[in-house]
């Protein structure tokens, strides 16, 4: 994307000043919302700086503060309805494969290749190949496509993780499918991984290191 013709980043000055505003940028997409005015924004900016008188007082401001919160929690809380839904409907029908045990917490797996090793426990240091997808089949992390085994303890993962890990035997590779209380749950995980959202991984137990 090209500079703007005015933004000049020759002096050390400017390219500091340019490093505050990617800040802001970074700072303003991060709490965006539908109809946020980059030009009101740049406004405030100014106003202030310049010890400018400002257009509207904070009592004027707040209310509509709460107006875009509600609005931003409506949106949010609808969401999560639909995946929970999604989730749960993709549950069932995984459910109903043949090939798919389901366990007492809820948890589904199939078995796609069978080892003969031993077992890890919840306090094991596992090496495992995995790929992990949304239930449309979007990959959100995979160790397969960086070519590099992951390393990690059995009880530092998700708990879905943490059951399938236990029922393993080093050289088994099995499909999981996690519901969102085995998953991350209700809070989602940063921008990876929304609230309320079913997971599936295809998961190779490579080796247990202790």
């Amino acid at each position: 994307m090209a500079l703007l013709p005015e933004v000049e980043l020759t002096t050390d000055e400017q390219k500091v000043s340019y490093g505050f505003g990617l800040q802001f940028g970074d700072q303003l997409r991060r709490n965006s919302f539908d109809g946020l005015d980059l030009k009101a924004v740049i406004g405030g900016i100014r106003h202030w700086y310049d010890h400018q008188q400002a257009l509207l007082s904070d009592a004027e401001i707040n209310p509509s503060y709460k107006v875009i919160q509600d609005r931003q929690q409506a949106i949010a809380s609808e969401l999560a309805g639909k995946r929970q839904a999604l989730a749960e409907q993709f549950m069932r029908t995984n459910a109903e494969r043949d090939e798919v045990s389901v366990t007492e917490s809820g948890l589904q797996y199939e078995v796609l290749e069978a080892g003969s090793g031993e077992t890890p426990g919840l306090t094991s240091t596992v090496v495992t190949h995995y790929h992990g997808t949304f239930v449309d089949g979007g990959v959100f992390d995979s160790s397969v496509e960086r070519g590099e085994p992951a390393e990690f303890g059995v009880n530092q993962v998700i708990p879905g993780w943490t059951e399938a890990l236990q029922l393993m035997s080093v050289g088994d590779k099995w499909r999981i499918a996690c519901p969102p209380t085995l998953a991350y749950g209700e809070q989602g995980a940063g921008d990876s991984i929304p609230p309320n959202t079913a997971l599936v991984f295809e998961i190779h137990l490579i080796a247990i290191k202790d």
